[in-house]
């Protein structure tokens, strides 16, 4: 009976490490910094100032002027830089906003792209929630509701990723139409609110092989071999331990 209980046990703990281990896979898990948003929290600190810091805040952002031109193409970049040198903070700001925007769309239209590959859409998704974040405050002091609305369906548009699994257990089928819908919500709710003219961000080119998606978080890139060791060091234990319990009770 005591030996019964202990395979029971052992059985018990081996299925439980693997279902927490998909549950912290899946995740937000940690978006790294999103270097567009990172770039606007600085800038909006420099034009806070008395009087506003505008040679630092032009120097703040020559350093993600290459990845917005890149993605967005070069209007972005040199409005917002013409308000700079300006000394034209309100507009500054206004087009700074535009510009997170755009990169969230960016970063849903990545996913939508290659909605296939998990993990890249994963960290896409995290990348896009963390510059939702940025602009969260300015949404939460007007329209709480819709604050919250907007970060629903971002836990929506997660959960129609899906999951792949771990071993067959824990796998979720993807539901790319839901994604969509959860897509359409968030970029209508933040075009109207900020009173965007179009969401067009030039080209598009997430995919797994671009530069920026190749820079994952390590302990989330499950296509890591490195990072299945600890899980395969622990799930080996477990079953030898539940091997020799059986043998033992023979």
């Amino acid at each position: 009976m005591k030996k019964t209980f202990i395979t029971s046990v052992l059985i018990t703990l081996l299925f439980s490490m693997i279902l927490t281990s998909q549950a912290s896979a899946y995740s937000y898990g940690d978006p790294s910094e999103e270097k567009i948003a990172e770039a606007y929290k600085e800038i909006i600190m420099k034009l806070d100032e008395n009087p506003p810091n505008y040679s630092e805040s032009i120097e703040i952002y020559e350093t993600v002027r290459e990845e917005v031109d890149q993605h967005m193409g070069k209007e972005p970049s040199k409005v917002i830089l013409g308000n700079l040198e300006n000394e034209e903070k309100e507009q500054a700001i206004e087009n700074l906003d535009e510009l997170l925007v755009l990169n969230i769309a960016r970063r849903l239209e990545g996913i939508d792209k290659n909605f296939s590959e998990y993990d890249t859409s994963k960290r896409l998704l995290a990348k896009g929630f963390a510059t939702y974040k940025t602009l969260s405050p300015k949404i939460e002091g007007e329209n709480p509701e819709l604050d919250e609305k907007i970060r629903a369906e971002f836990d929506q548009a997660l959960e129609s990723l899906g999951n792949p699994g771990l071993f067959g257990v824990g796998t979720q089928e993807s539901d790319q139409g839901a994604f969509k819908e959860s897509k359409a919500f968030i970029m209508d709710s933040l075009q109207e609110e900020f009173n965007i003219k179009s969401l067009e961000v030039g080209h598009f080119s997430e995919s797994a092989t671009e530069e920026d998606a190749g820079q994952k978080q390590e302990w989330t890139d499950l296509s890591n071999l490195k990072n299945w060791l600890p899980i395969v060091i622990i799930i080996g234990g477990l079953a030898a331990a539940i091997l020799y319990a059986v043998r033992k009770r023979r």
